[in-house]
């Protein structure tokens, strides 16, 4: 999936603060508008982070359950794909990307993502993936200055 969206924000913690949050699949309900729920289905054994996971979705007109792919690269990025794709989700690739920068690190996040519903355009998908975007990487930053993770 060439096309993408991305965008970014700046948050008052180090990257592992950051991660930690990013890592805790299981508590995107509460941060995440939009996911309902999260399956850790397995993990990396050398750090215990999610390896695969099975996400519920209830997006406004997108209702639908995926099984992503995580691929960790220490505190500064992790990347994931659809591993198995739902019955709307046929495709979805994402990164986010951290880079320390004294008090704050900037928080980088990309989004691509296909769904099978006909008669949506490119322009409504990629308004699609800024509003996610948008609405994760704000949830992020507040679920992480409040000091909720833990």
């Amino acid at each position: 999936m060439a096309d993408q969206t991305e965008s970014s924000i700046e948050i008052a913690a180090d990257p592992a603060a950051i991660m930690t949050v990013i890592a805790d699949l299981p508590a995107y309900p509460q941060w995440s508008d939009g996911i309902k729920a999260v399956e850790v289905l397995s993990v990396y054994e050398d750090d215990g982070r999610p390896a695969d996971a099975r996400f519920t979705l209830d997006a406004g007109i997108i209702r639908d359950t995926y099984t992503l792919e995580y691929d960790w690269q220490g505190d500064t990025r992790v990347t994931w794909t659809l591993l198995e794709a739902g019955s709307m989700v046929k495709g979805m690739d994402g990164v986010y990307e951290l880079t320390a920068g004294g008090e704050s690190t900037a928080v980088r996040y990309q989004l691509a993502i296909d769904v099978n519903i006909p008669l949506v355009g490119k322009a409504m998908k990629r308004k699609a993936e800024r509003v996610i975007i948008d609405t994760a990487l704000k949830g992020l930053k507040e679920r992480v200055e409040s000091g909720a993770a833990g």
